[in-house]
């Protein structure tokens, strides 16, 4: 009679232990699948900064009007994704724009400096994986060209 309950005791300990190895593998599991989808959402951020300076850097070397459109002395219009800015005029122009049909949002500043009589142009193109500015799981990336 000592023995009773024996065999109800080692059922327990073996499904809590498998309950814990369960557990442990669903947490890893889940934690995998956010950082998953951070990668996703990091790249989309990416892809929206490489439109932006793609589209940046058609206008100032390639423009059909043989000249830069963010020149210094005189404003030009350029179009990006479908929308128009006004820029140039100044040694900064920035401006942003909306990737449809998704909302990856890009901000794009263009700064002109002479530098040891040099003229140095630097494009900084950030790339957003929304607009939602109050979205806790917005991502920013960036990219620089300097020349």
């Amino acid at each position: 009679m000592k023995n009773q309950g024996f065999t109800l005791f080692v059922a327990i300990v073996i499904t809590g232990t498998l309950l814990l190895v369960a557990t442990g593998i669903v947490s890893l599991a889940v934690r995998q699948a956010l950082i998953s989808a951070f990668g996703r959402e990091s790249q989309y951020a990416f892809y929206a900064a490489d439109t932006g300076i793609e589209c940046t850097l058609y206008w100032d070397v390639k423009n059909p009007a043989g000249f830069s459109a963010f020149s210094t002395s005189t404003g030009s219009t350029i179009s990006c994704n479908g929308s128009s800015f006004n820029v140039g005029g100044s040694p900064l122009s920035t401006f942003s724009f909306t990737m449809a049909p998704e909302s990856y949002c890009v901000s794009v500043t263009v700064t002109k400096a002479y530098v040891s009589n040099v003229l140095v142009t630097t494009i900084e193109s950030k790339g957003y994986n929304t607009c939602d500015l109050s979205n806790p799981r917005r991502v920013e990336r960036a990219i620089r060209a300097k020349y």
